[in-house]
């Protein structure tokens, strides 16, 4: 889809998630851009106007800047395909697959892309058991939630009953990981190119809600300063982990590094955030593309159902 071809462009941001304030601040920076592009864009809060009126005031694409659940979850995506309008990022099953961590690594894990050993968890689970196969520290977290929402480090049998019923607030599916002690990368995904790796250096012992959001000192280097030959092979594997799960236009691969150099792919996101200082545009602008043509590139790759 070309720039001349855009028509009167809803910007989807809001939503109901946990992830709301986040996507604000996405969606802004998106409409913020479009208009600099003289593209005729508009906002659109799913959590306060009925999605009908997308048709009733006559958009003609949907650019989805809404994070986590209704957003990008395959719930928007089936909505718009049922309305006949195209829209930014991966289809109904990809976004689907993506958001739910224990489905990704099921397909992570038949191509053979490297993600830390894990369990699933109930209220009936042995937690000995757990521990007994995984070790510590443990990470535990929902299995369909984004922005590290009930995500917590456990380092103690004592803590791990609560860790789980903290977690099952946001989700039904609990997902106990192996902790994997190493560097943080983020690999984003424009069109069929794996982008410029970003480095992660958290001050804490976690990248968790506040690190992202809230942290002053949460530091983040793009280029990674990783060899060479190293960034090309995670960039080669998060592409192969992007297109195993069905995702298309765009999105963003989370993994480890260990020390010996081994990536352990955790999770990807199919609408990651949007603002002027998050990490896909970072990725893009070492890449030699701007802000603005990010945007303008997202919704010429728009999914079309």
């Amino acid at each position: 889809m070309s720039k001349n071809n855009f028509g009167k462009v809803a910007v989807l941001l809001g939503g109901r998630s946990n992830e709301r304030e986040i996507s604000l601040q996405s969606g802004r920076a998106v409409l913020e851009a479009l208009k600099r592009r003289g593209i005729d864009a508009h906002p659109f809060d799913p959590a306060n106007e009925p999605i009908e009126d997308l048709l009733r005031k006559k958009f003609n694409i949907a650019y989805i800047a809404l994070h986590g659940r209704y957003g990008e979850d395959g719930t928007i995506q089936g909505v718009l395909e049922f309305m006949g309008l195209p829209y930014t990022g991966s289809g109904v099953l990809a976004s689907a697959i993506a958001i739910d961590k224990w489905r990704t690594k099921l397909l992570w894990q038949s191509i053979g892309i490297n993600t830390p050993r894990y369990m699933m968890l109930n209220a009936e689970s042995n937690l000995d058991t757990v521990i007994k196969e995984l070790g510590l520290p443990l990470i535990i977290k929902p299995s369909r939630e984004g922005s590290t929402i009930g995500l917590c480090k456990v380092t103690s049998a004592e803590d791990l009953r609560d860790a789980y019923q903290a977690a099952a607030k946001h989700d039904q599916a609990v997902l106990a990981e192996q902790f994997i002690e190493g560097v943080e990368l983020t690999a984003a995904i424009l069109g069929d190119t794996s982008l410029p790796l970003v480095r992660i250096e958290v001050a804490g012992e976690l990248y968790d809600y506040e690190a992202k959001y809230l942290s002053l000192d949460t530091g983040y280097f793009c280029p990674s300063g990783l060899p060479p030959k190293l960034e090309r092979i995670i960039q080669d594997q998060a592409l192969q982990a992007h297109m195993i799960l069905g995702c298309e236009g765009w999105g963003r691969i989370d993994l480890i590094l260990d020390s010996s150099d081994k990536p352990y792919f955790l999770e990807t996101n199919t609408s990651p955030g949007m603002t002027s200082h998050s990490l896909v545009p970072m990725a893009a602008k070492t890449a030699g593309i701007s802000f603005d043509d990010l945007v303008i590139k997202i919704l010429e790759l728009a999914h079309v159902g």
